[in-house]
């Protein structure tokens, strides 16, 4: 089924049921049923399979998932069985922090490099990585190809940062700029709005 026909209630939930899935991998666990996996994750059964039938279902009757195999055609259909390269602009406290988590890698998302704005932070590193000023972007771009640029840095420069990188070529961006930003429609955008997330925890906790 094309990309364009499944729901994004659908695509938030596919890196939930890899994340239960290598849990039970990791338990030893090698087949599962819609029933058993719907226990686990509190999503109904009914709903697990008709998720996974967009993508052709993976089960069989009598028998369940097939867990290594339903993590690996639900990394095939989130793109991760191929690697994707990151920068990050913005080489802050979020920066050095992403820069440092590394679950990414063993999804095949690789951090190659970071820029900053400051002077005094160019070409120093973070965990082995390079941090470079922000002139050297163009010719880093030229040289490296980046699939994902994140966004780290502050919301009034977030919109002229992800228009130039939009021209040097980048289509999809992870944004923690308090900012939605105006790309042109082949770009793709994921914002993660941190005080928001926290703002509605805060609501049910008063209500």
């Amino acid at each position: 089924m094309a990309a364009d026909h499944i729901s994004q209630a659908v695509i938030k939930r596919l890196p939930r049921y890899m994340r239960f899935l290598t849990e039970l991998k990791e338990e030893g666990v090698e087949r599962i049923s819609s029933r058993e996996l719907s226990d686990r994750m509190q999503v109904t059964a009914s709903q697990i399979r008709q998720d996974l039938n967009h993508f052709g279902g993976f089960g069989q009757q009598g028998y369940g998932y097939n867990v290594s195999k339903l993590i690996e055609e639900i990394g095939r259909i989130l793109g991760l069985d191929r690697p994707h390269n990151l920068i990050v602009v913005g080489a802050g406290n979020l920066g050095r922090a992403l820069a440092g988590y590394g679950n990414f890698t063993s999804r095949g998302l690789y951090i190659r490099a970071l820029f900053d704005i400051a002077p005094e932070k160019a070409e120093t590193e973070i965990r082995g990585l390079k941090v470079y000023a922000m002139d050297r972007l163009p010719a880093y771009l030229k040289e490296n190809p980046v699939d994902v640029a994140v966004l780290t840095i502050p919301k009034e420069n977030a919109q002229a940062v992800a228009g130039q990188l939009y021209g040097l070529g980048v289509r999809a961006f992870w944004n923690f700029a308090h900012v939605d930003l105006a790309l042109p429609e082949d770009a793709r955008v994921e914002n993660v709005y941190l005080s928001e997330s926290l703002m509605q925890l805060t609501y049910y906790m008063n209500h």
